[in-house]
């Protein structure tokens, strides 16, 4: 399983981003993979890197296809082959 970080953000936008946030929020909820959004970023489950990086893609293309002429993004992956993760556990093993 694959437990990713991602953090997307149009450049030289609004100074509120949350609404672009969405935008790519919603890319990622329509591919029907396991997410959860906190302060800073998204964290996402998939159980390959092709997936992940479809989703990843898409939610990046759709801040440009926002208006948005300048586009950051940043993704942190932990692939993980020794045992089986998921976003559930590791917030578990925090308790």
């Amino acid at each position: 399983m694959i437990i990713s970080q991602l953090s997307i953000s149009p450049v030289g936008k609004d100074i509120s981003l949350s609404k672009y946030v969405k935008i790519a929020i919603n890319k990622i909820k329509n591919e029907g993979i396991n997410y959860k959004t906190n302060a800073m970023a998204t964290v996402i489950e998939t159980e390959d890197l092709d997936t992940l990086l479809d989703a990843v893609k898409k939610a990046h293309n759709a801040m440009l296809s926002s208006g948005a002429k300048r586009v950051i993004t940043e993704l942190k992956i932990d692939d993980r082959k020794d045992k089986d993760v998921t976003i559930k556990t590791k917030e578990k093993s925090l308790q």
